[in-house]
């Protein structure tokens, strides 16, 4: 995923912040990701009204907020267990 410019342009605001702020600000620039593209607007929007402290937290706050379309293989964890009927892997103990 790209978050083209709206990295930096998150980084150099100026902290705290709203909600209300950054999508004023940056509302309207595209984050691509693989399965399309989203507004910045629309992705701080689902996240509600907060105060950002920091960059990271507005960071965190607009990835964790992307679509599931921003995500690979929904459901998918090569963490499951095996199959039914499948040996799977040798389990290792740490």
């Amino acid at each position: 995923m790209r978050l083209n410019r709206t990295g930096d342009l998150i980084d150099a605001h100026e902290y705290p912040a709203t909600t209300e702020e950054l999508i004023e600000a940056y509302g309207d620039q595209t984050i691509e990701h693989p399965n399309g593209s989203e507004q910045v607007g629309d992705v701080f929007a689902r996240t509600g009204s907060e105060t950002y402290t920091c960059a990271d937290d507005a960071r965190n706050a607009l990835l964790c907020g992307l679509g599931h379309e921003a995500v690979g293989r929904r459901y998918y964890s090569d963490r499951d267990v095996s199959t039914f009927g499948e040996d799977g892997p040798e389990q290792v103990s740490f």
